[in-house]
């Protein structure tokens, strides 16, 4: 589970990566699923889009890729999604250490 911290440090990496993973109007395949989970694995943060056809929104998408993916939402905006999953074996995105209570 992610801090509003270590979401907001996330949020900030998004803006400079480009969008990799497109739902259309095919809606969310066993395709989709493979390339985001490739991708995250790969990149660790991943930009996805919903498209105008498809019969999903980005909230739906981005939830239903996270959840058969193991990663967490970090934002969804309009139609954009950015989702984050870090690799144990070789993690490249250092996230803020969130406070002990």
């Amino acid at each position: 589970m992610l801090t509003s911290k270590q979401r907001a440090f996330l949020r900030s990496l998004a803006t400079e990566i480009d969008t990799i993973v497109m739902v259309g109007k095919g809606g969310m395949s066993p395709q989709i699923i493979k390339q985001a989970d490739d991708a995250l694995k790969a990149r660790e943060l991943i930009k996805g889009k919903v498209l105008e056809t498809a019969d999903i929104d980005s909230r739906e998408a981005a939830e239903m890729i996270a959840s058969q993916t193991a990663a967490d939402v970090v934002q969804v905006i309009g139609s954009k999604f950015v989702l984050f999953r870090r690799n144990p074996e070789e993690p490249k995105i250092e996230l803020p250490k969130s406070r002990k209570k």
